[in-house]
């Protein structure tokens, strides 16, 4: 897979405003060049039914879950896909050994390394969607555990039905967090009926206060 960083959003994601310095943003585009070499974008993805027991709770599959704002992301669908992508260790190598020294360095790093998953992550999406579509599927947004009310704590049990650890080398720590850490988990709506929804990533999330929302 051969993804690449967007400056503006690698900028985005440093906290960058208005127009970059040029001596600053050639120093931005020369990391986020090592990021991006140093990444090894895989994925994995199942496809499961879905069914609605009552209340908030959902059945992704095997896999149970309470939560009002993945109920109503995924109203009107019939299936999921349970989805995660890492960029692997690599990009978390690279930034410990700036946190060790240049930590001006590391901040563009992560920058980097976020705004290069989430082009994995997008690249993937319209995969899916294609597929999908060619057998009459419309593919709802990615919703990931942590958004809203959706919890953190069946992260490992989503890592587990897509064989993350074998297959891709994800897993997830004590606290949930996945490692390597510039990955991402996901379920995606599969329904029949085509509906106009196009909110993704911030646009899906209910923190209002994050720095980084677009």
């Amino acid at each position: 897979m051969t993804v690449r960083a967007p400056f503006d959003q690698v900028c985005r994601y440093l906290g960058c405003r208005g127009e970059v310095e040029p001596a600053l943003a050639g120093r931005i585009r020369a990391l986020t060049h090592q990021v991006e070499e140093a990444a090894q974008p895989r994925t994995a993805s199942r496809i499961f039914p879905l069914s609605f027991p009552g209340g908030d709770r959902l059945a992704l599959g095997p896999l149970a879950v309470e939560s009002a704002a993945l109920r109503k992301n995924l109203a009107g669908c019939e299936e999921v896909i349970l989805f995660a992508a890492t960029l692997g260790v690599g990009v978390d190598r690279l930034i410990a050994r700036a946190n060790a020294g240049r930590v001006s360095d590391a901040a563009v790093y992560q920058a980097a390394g976020a705004a290069l998953i989430e082009e994995v992550c997008d690249q993937a999406w319209e995969d899916l969607r294609r597929a999908g579509e060619a057998e009459g599927w419309h593919l709802r947004p990615r919703f990931s555990p942590g958004y809203g009310d959706f919890p953190l704590s069946c992260q490992r049990e989503l890592l587990t039905l897509l064989r993350a650890p074998e297959t891709i080398g994800l897993t997830a720590g004590e606290s949930m967090l996945l490692l390597p850490t510039k990955s991402v988990t996901a379920v995606m709506g599969r329904s029949r009926l085509a509906l106009p929804c196009h909110r993704t990533g911030c646009e899906a999330c209910g923190k209002t206060d994050c720095a980084f929302r677009r």
